[in-house]
């Protein structure tokens, strides 16, 4: 294992040079595919950064709704397969909690500019 740099920080360096080093020098179709590139590497120091805590909410809140261990995928195997069953429903206590915490987690990774994501934190979410 290497101490340094970190993956978050090669990630984030990579991106920085392309955005304020490479972007002002191409124009068209190139620095289309550079802002994609570039949109990647954030989305990658986004997701390094985040979601090994977000997972581990998850995880808490699901074995809290479900009553049973297991990992993020198992867990949410395990609910999705309540939910179908009927078993679980949105007047389930703590569901609907549960999805507006995991949606707005994933936002924070995914589309963190997203207007309506935005909205959502300014009032508290």
């Amino acid at each position: 294992m290497q101490d340094e740099p970190t993956p978050i920080e090669l990630t984030k360096s990579v991106a920085d040079f392309l955005r304020n080093d490479i972007t002002p020098l191409i124009s068209g179709h190139p620095a289309f595919k550079l802002r994609v590139a570039i949109n990647i590497l954030d989305l990658v120091t986004r997701q390094l950064t985040q979601e090994e805590a977000s997972d581990a909410a998850e995880v808490e809140r699901l074995r809290a709704l479900l009553g049973v261990d297991g990992s993020v995928t198992d867990l949410n195997r395990a609910l999705a397969e309540r939910i179908a069953k009927g078993e679980v429903d949105l007047s389930t206590p703590g569901l609907a909690e549960h999805l507006w915490a995991t949606t707005m987690d994933k936002l924070a990774v995914d589309q963190p500019n997203y207007a309506s994501y935005k909205r959502e934190l300014g009032r508290g979410g």
